[in-house]
């Protein structure tokens, strides 16, 4: 039998739950895959709503992986500045088949210096924010370029992870998952993208997300001067 796929994604305080749920649910589904859930220490991780995580294992511990996934969420804005987890993901990336993420992930993907020269996606929100790191902004809901694989905002991760089983086993496999999940979309509103939301939505939406914006336009800013240091000096 062979050794089995090592897929780990990534926990930090304040991430959105469904942006890790979602995929681990589909992952689950892969047979003869083990799956971590990753941080610097064993505790108890608060999530962006009631439900709290708990890792498998730590940065120290985490065995070498097949894939390694970066959710989003507000606690990404802290991530991208996180030295410990940016080192760790740039290891990972040295010899994972696919780095991928989630929503605002992303942006530590990004920050990690692992997105330069590629095309990627993240939440409506973020986007502006990729070209900050060398990533090329994609309006995809899912967006494939070679072995980087990066899914919209939240709900976009079961579509990323069921695009990631194709690829890493085949595509009967991710079928069989979707309909075991019985995952078969029909929302009950037009709203669930700027561009079909009604504008006073959007423009509810945007009111609303607008201080955590300037908090993510802050980080991103102290962490692409890392990345352009990093990069002129490399």
């Amino acid at each position: 039998m062979s050794a089995p796929l090592q897929i780990g994604l990534l926990l930090f305080p304040k991430l959105t739950q469904l942006d890790l749920t979602g995929p681990v649910q589909v992952f689950a589904g892969i047979p003869n895959a083990k799956l971590h859930l990753v941080w610097k220490r064993i505790e108890p991780i608060t999530s962006d709503s009631v439900l709290t995580l708990t890792p498998t294992t730590t940065f120290a511990d985490c065995p070498p992986l097949d894939v390694i996934c970066v959710p989003g969420g507000a606690g990404a804005d802290d991530m991208v500045n996180d030295e410990e987890v940016l080192a760790f993901l740039r290891k990972q990336a040295e010899h994972a088949r696919f780095i991928t993420s989630v929503c605002t992930g992303s942006l530590v993907l990004g920050a990690a210096g692992l997105l330069s020269g590629y095309r990627a996606a993240t939440h409506w929100s973020a986007r502006e924010h990729l070209a900050a790191f060398g990533a090329i902004p994609s309006t995809e809901r899912v967006c494939v370029d070679r072995n980087r694989i990066t899914g919209g905002g939240v709900t976009a991760g079961i579509d990323f992870a069921l695009t990631l089983v194709a690829h890493l086993v085949d595509r009967r496999i991710a079928e069989v998952i979707q309909l075991r999940m019985e995952y078969n979309p029909a929302p009950p509103f037009n709203a669930g993208s700027p561009d079909t939301a009604p504008s006073e939505v959007l423009a509810l939406v945007n009111e609303r997300i607008a201080p955590f914006k300037a908090r993510r336009a802050e980080a991103v800013a102290r962490a692409a001067a890392r990345f352009s240091a990093h990069a002129a000096g490399a």
